[in-house]
């Protein structure tokens, strides 16, 4: 539990004291919604926020079976918008609250030698990304395109890095985690995933922002929550000027100004 003497406290009262808050959340959004979420349970006694952490694609696909839930945050909008065609999320209450870019993550050993984008289409090198209908893979692979169309990179660049991925994984944090123990050369996460403890046991290449993709985050309520009152006052939180300034401090890019 985390006190909070600061100001936007967002409180709801007279709570059961074995109400839970049912919270789901894109992968890369770990660290920073489990802070979150310890100071919306100290500014609300009494209330457990339960978060379930997993690539957004999955999260979409349990909402749409039914997966009992009262928050979704996804990383990027195909996903919020598959909860609002399965009746989940009512259309138009969805609000960005964070913004990220990508990053070229190696082992800080770096074995095979990577110092550039190039790099990365040398023959033999080990890519690891996200899989392509998880949002961060998407982002990969917008990036990848846009590199194969711009005259620094090319096609053959393209071609070069498809044929070194040895894997695509479930969310973000696997190739965060893959990388990190040397099983593969080189991968790509957002930059919030090598922002704290991450930053001392990998090394980074940023991609030209001309290249980068912008992911963002919206947030909305369950539209059959159980605990609708304390949903939005999580959200609002969340967008508060406190929350703002703890997703930057976590290297997401707040949407509010944060003083």
């Amino acid at each position: 539990m985390f006190s909070n003497t600061g100001c936007n406290r967002t409180r709801v009262e007279k709570n059961n004291p074995e109400t839970e808050l049912i919270v789901f959340a894109a992968a890369s959004l770990t660290e920073v919604f489990t802070e979150i979420a310890r100071q919306f349970e100290a500014d609300n006694p009494g209330v457990t926020v339960i978060l379930n952490f997993a690539g957004s694609q999955q999260l979409a696909h349990q909402l749409s079976q039914g997966a009992p839930a009262d928050v979704f945050a996804s990383a990027n909008d195909r996903q919020m918008s598959a909860a609002i065609q399965t009746g989940r999320v009512r259309e138009g209450s969805q609000q960005i609250f964070a913004k990220n870019k990508l990053v070229i993550i190696i082992p800080i050993d770096n074995p095979a030698n990577i110092h550039t984008l190039s790099d990365l289409a040398r023959a033999d090198q080990r890519l690891i990304l996200a899989a392509p209908e998880v949002p961060a893979g998407q982002y990969a692979q917008s990036f990848l395109q846009a590199a194969a169309a711009d005259p620094a990179f090319s096609l053959e660049f393209y071609a070069g890095v498809v044929d070194n991925i040895v894997s695509y994984e479930e969310n973000v944090r696997a190739v965060l985690s893959k990388v990190r123990l040397g099983e593969a050369d080189a991968g790509i996460v957002y930059a919030s995933d090598v922002w704290s403890d991450m930053i001392s046991q990998l090394d980074t290449i940023e991609i030209p922002d001309r290249l980068n993709q912008v992911a963002s985050y919206p947030i909305a309520p369950i539209k059959n929550s159980s605990q609708p009152e304390l949903a939005h006052a999580f959200i609002n939180l969340v967008l508060s000027n406190r929350g703002q300034q703890l997703i930057s401090s976590f290297g997401f890019t707040p949407i509010a100004i944060v003083e």
